[in-house]
């Protein structure tokens, strides 16, 4: 397995670069100190601390800590609520990138559950007579999904940090699958919608009622077929996803028209999660860890890494309240995307210039850009950059993030989709399938013949927005982990939250809360009541006029080890909670 370690050298290295680094003062009376466990080495970071989008997963995670479990097995669990009470945003049939930290070693692994297209797809999968495929009807086809990846993840990761039999971590999904679990509201809102995914015929089947309603919030909600399809997961393994009933049931499902796909059995059985080192770089006294591409997570670095020029810092630290560190932000974030949708993919079917986008030299080229920067970003070229064909992938919202910590100090960041709302609107033994190919880029080359760097190819991950984080001190220990869903929008969230918890020493829960702000491309998305008119008066006046967000909201979930507890926080735009007990 392929890990991240804090060997000597390195830690060596995290100290002489932030040897010069100081942590500015609370910008306010009242705020909790940097979040540091190296302070107190006797207190390390250690759980019972789950954070995730609905109450039911927390709790069947907190219950696999309570008999024992780590982190992992915890995850497991919550993962197979989520699929059930949340169908909209993950589950069985989905993909995901989960972070993993061994307390015992200090080391960091990334695992990737990033679905994989099927052996017959071309680079015009998404093509109809010679042009591309209108965005909505390639998700609602057979076409959009891959094969899925996140429980196969899961089991590769428990597998190697597990405590608990794999057999015991599905009890709470399959009851409450078996008994019954009530809607939530805002399960009843993706229920409501009237076109789309939620009305294929096999969304139809499920959430109406016999009397011809749809369920509404407070209903009692049975899914038999994936109380059966957990059960197989509890006795045969990830082998339940890849042959016998359900691997025909996605099949089936994924062939059937209109616009069949050509996953196949093959497809499924010879789908394998990838271990892959942990992307990690210093922050201030920090250092924060992400998975490598086809992940994003590169783009959070270089925005943090931009951060810390000596420009930018200052202007950032005039702190939340302040137009011109917001206007900074949204600048960093403009080139970060530029960057990002430029040369980020499948690192098995296109050389990403990490390295290159990291580099020193070039990162304080591009932040330097930021103070003049009044339009949509130009890409720059990295050391080791190939230029490709700009993208213009879409991605859609159906995607959700959680963090466990147990009691060792292990820990999870895991963000996990269906990728858009229900996947692709079809199901199999219980659950939704995935719409992922639809995050390929549709126009494989650019007017020049050039490749596109995210263009579909057979066993190909797409690119993802997914970047879950890990927070270490400078000796690698646990200091703490955040994630977000948001399609292209992740980015900024995870952003965000760092700066305002790293930088604005803010508390968890009011980091998450602040308002959005995303700059990719020429616009400005955001949650426009949340400014306030005098941030929003002192944005315009910097040329920033903001328009509500046209991505899926954001949903960050996790905490940091302050003061020898968990300041823990659930995003109040989702339903979820963080809780220790």
């Amino acid at each position: 397995m392929t890990q991240f370690a804090f060997r000597p050298f390195v830690v060596a290295l995290v100290g002489l670069v932030l040897a010069a680094c100081q942590t500015p003062p609370g910008l306010e009376t009242g705020r909790p100190g940097p979040a540091a466990a190296q302070d107190d080495a006797a207190r390390p970071a250690h759980g019972p601390f789950v954070s995730a989008a609905n109450p039911l997963a927390v709790e069947a995670g907190l219950a696999v800590l309570a008999r024992g479990g780590s982190a992992v097995d915890a995850a497991v669990a919550v993962q197979a609520v989520l699929g059930l009470v949340e169908p909209q945003s993950s589950g069985l049939g989905g993909g995901a990138f989960l972070m993993v930290y061994d307390a015992g070693t200090r080391e960091v692994t990334a695992y990737d559950g990033r679905e994989t297209a099927p052996a017959a797809a071309t680079p015009e999968l998404f093509h109809e007579d010679g042009a591309p495929m209108p965005f909505f009807d390639a998700v609602l086809s057979g076409r959009s999904t891959g094969a899925p990846g996140a429980v196969a993840a899961l089991a590769m990761a428990q597998a190697a940090h597990g405590t608990l039999p794999w057999n015991q971590l599905f009890g709470d999904a399959e009851r409450l699958a078996r008994d019954g679990f009530v809607v939530s509201p805002r399960l009843a809102g993706m229920i409501a919608l009237t076109r789309g995914q939620a009305r294929t015929r096999w969304a139809e089947a499920y959430f109406t009622k016999p009397d011809g309603s749809r369920y509404v919030a407070g209903d009692v909600l049975r899914n038999p077929a994936y109380a059966q399809t957990v059960a197989a997961l509890a006795d045969q393994g990830i082998e339940a996803l890849r042959r016998g009933p359900v691997a025909e049931a996605i099949v089936e499902a994924v062939q059937a028209g209109p616009n069949p796909g050509a996953l196949t059995l093959e497809d499924l059985g010879g789908y394998r999660p990838i271990a892959r080192d942990a992307l990690c770089r210093p922050f201030r006294i920090y250092v924060v860890c992400v998975p490598p591409p086809p992940s994003s997570g590169v783009a959070v670095l270089q925005l943090l890494a931009m951060a810390e020029t000596p420009g930018a810092a200052s202007v950032l630290a005039e702190g939340e309240t302040s137009a011109a560190a917001w206007t900074r932000f949204a600048q960093l974030q403009r080139l970060m995307y530029a960057d990002r949708d430029r040369y980020v993919g499948d690192p098995a079917f296109v050389g990403v210039p990490v390295a290159g986008l990291l580099d020193p030299d070039y990162v304080a080229q591009r932040a330097a850009l930021a103070p003049g920067l009044t339009g949509a970003a130009v890409a720059g070229t990295p050391p080791g950059g190939v230029f490709r064909s700009a993208d213009a992938t879409t991605e859609a919202a159906g995607t959700s993030h959680f963090v466990v910590v147990d009691a060792a100090g292990n820990a999870v960041s895991m963000t996990t989709t269906v990728e858009s709302i229900f996947g692709s609107g079809r199901m199999a033994a219980g659950f939704f399938l995935n719409n992922q190919l639809t995050d390929f880029a549709f126009t494989p080359t650019r007017p020049d013949g050039g490749p596109a760097a995210n263009a579909v190819a057979p066993g190909k991950r797409p690119r993802s927005s997914m970047a879950p984080v890990i927070i270490l001190d400078r000796d690698g220990r646990l200091v703490g982990a955040l994630g977000s869903p948001g399609g292209p929008s992740i980015l900024a969230y995870n952003a965000k939250a760092l700066i305002g918890t790293l930088v604005w020493d803010l508390p968890v829960q009011a980091a998450f809360d602040l308002p959005n702000l995303v700059a990719k491309g020429p616009g400005f998305g955001a949650d426009t009541a949340r400014f306030g008119p005098t941030l929003e008066a002192g944005l315009a006046e910097r040329g920033i006029r903001l328009s509500p967000n046209t991505s899926e909201n954001s949903g960050l979930h996790g905490g940091l080890w302050r003061d020898g507890r968990w300041d823990g926080g659930a995003d109040d735009r989702r339903e979820g909670v963080a809780r220790t007990q």
